[in-house]
């Protein structure tokens, strides 16, 4: 058997991040090579949290790649079972180059699709590999959940150092500046459609007839209602559609108009909260 040395057991333990005792057990069983020791280590972690695929993973962070020079921009959630992993130096790194492989790659429709692709930080290794080990090295259940990319110029913003919520919002012209700006107005006031055309006519028509209704029970004439009705469903959009809203940083411009002051067209967002 060959001779498991202290100094091999920290080159181990340094490359992996494991434990010494399961290093040099995994030495041990792969007589002192240190490439097959790496393997045992990464089959018998992936089996240990194969057992625990059922736990939550409440906890988590979005990866974002965005900005106006890119051709494309994409945002990846990525889930894990406790607050301090979301915050994890590495737990970050993959996060973010799940978002930049989704952007930069073929495209992904699936997690599973998304992990099979190379690390952009990991060279000679996959997405998977990446998750895998660090999945073995931190001990929890790493899950990817929702991925999508936007075609074209894009802003990006995640709440809380990305561990709350995270906006990815397509843009034509402008600059980083104002495209980060408007993200982080979705982030905090939550848009439910970019304008109003794209609303569901369904919930519109629904407003109205409870802003109808009411106004009749308030004793007006019926030919002034139906004035009333439009101008009071105004305040509805500027309560719900992102580029009537007043814009939080100078409320008595709409996000509209602080869009066209910045000659920034809003094409799309996505505003993902953790978990939802």
């Amino acid at each position: 058997m060959a001779e498991i040395t202290a100094a091999a057991v920290k080159a181990l333990r340094e490359s992996t991040g494991l434990p010494l005792m399961d290093c040099k057990k995994a030495l041990t069983e792969c007589e002192g090579n240190e490439e097959a020791a790496v393997q045992w280590l990464r089959e018998r972690g992936l089996k240990v949290m194969g057992g625990k695929a059922d736990r939550e993973t409440a906890f988590g962070r979005f990866g974002i790649y965005s900005g106006l020079d890119k051709p494309i921009g994409a945002i990846v959630e990525l889930k894990c079972e406790s607050a301090p992993v979301a915050k994890n130096e590495d737990f970050v790194q993959l996060a973010n180059d799940l978002a930049q492989q989704l952007a930069t790659g073929p495209g992904a429709s699936s997690a599973e699709e998304l992990l099979a692709q190379p690390s952009p930080s990991k060279p000679g290794k996959t997405l998977g590999d990446q998750r895998d080990e660090l999945m073995n090295k931190i001990r929890e259940v790493f899950k990817v959940g929702r991925l999508q990319r936007i075609a074209g110029a894009t802003g990006g913003y995640s709440h809380n150092a990305g561990t709350i919520a995270g906006v990815l919002t397509g843009v034509k012209g402008g600059n980083d500046v104002a495209a980060k700006d408007v993200c982080m107005h979705v982030a905090a006031m939550r848009p439910a459609a970019l304008n109003v055309e794209t609303l569901d006519p369904a919930e519109v028509e629904k407003e109205r007839h409870i802003l109808r209704e009411a106004a009749l029970q308030e004793g007006k004439p019926e030919n002034i209602v139906d004035k009333m009705v439009e101008g009071r469903i105004r305040s509805y959009f500027a309560e719900r559609v992102l580029l009537e809203q007043p814009f939080v940083k100078e409320p008595k411009q709409s996000v509209g108009q602080y869009a066209q002051d910045n000659k920034m067209e809003i094409t799309e967002f996505i505003h993902w909260v953790l978990g939802e």
